[in-house]
């Protein structure tokens, strides 16, 4: 099991074969623990928690400040209390890495849902980037799902096969291949 808390540290390119790949730099959290194992025969799944940020003082202890639980098959061979640092990755492997999209506030349809617009000539009026007709008739309501303004971004969002070009062990910092969802410095979660 492969599992890291990490900041997004910002976009960047390298050059492999005489091809340009963007990349994504991200620096992983140092104090990443196993809080807990979770058995199938006392809670009906499998699962391993996961801790870091320790800087929540209470009574005798630290705890940390997040936390995770991810479900695995089969527990992994783990003590309470190990670290998951840099080491458990190595270049080429596939991660999935979780993360929370930048926020763009309020939003029309067409910067929302990439609508086209209408003619901004042949007598429209005020309505280039309106979002038309939202029903008929019957059934005299406005059915769910329906494509309207609203607010945009800041959404959870899961990117799956993201490979790792190159890992700076000095710096603690991982080079992933692309663009990783949200700002710089935003909280990511990394599975391999």
């Amino acid at each position: 099991m492969k599992f890291s808390f990490a900041k997004k540290i910002g976009m960047t390119q390298i050059f492999e074969g005489g091809k340009v790949i963007p990349v994504t730099k991200v620096e992983l959290y140092p104090d990443v623990k196993v809080q807990a194992l979770i058995e199938a025969s006392k809670n009906g799944y499998n699962a391993v928690q996961v801790g870091a940020k320790y800087t929540k003082k209470v009574k005798d202890s630290v705890l940390p400040r997040i936390m995770k639980e991810i479900r695995v098959d089969e527990l992994p061979a783990i003590e309470l209390g190990s670290a998951l640092d840099i080491s458990q990755y190595e270049v080429g492997n596939i991660l999935t890495v979780k993360g929370i999209s930048k926020g763009k506030g309020f939003a029309g349809v067409v910067k929302r849902h990439n609508f086209s617009g209408a003619n901004a000539t042949h007598g429209t009026k005020h309505t280039e980037r309106a979002g038309g007709s939202i029903g008929s008739g019957y059934p005299e309501h406005v059915l769910k799902g329906r494509k309207m303004p609203g607010r945009t971004g800041f959404k959870a969002q899961t990117l799956k096969n993201i490979r790792i070009v190159d890992i700076d062990v000095e710096n603690n910092q991982l080079l992933l291949k692309g663009a990783i969802p949200g700002p710089n410095n935003g909280l990511l979660q990394i599975v391999g």
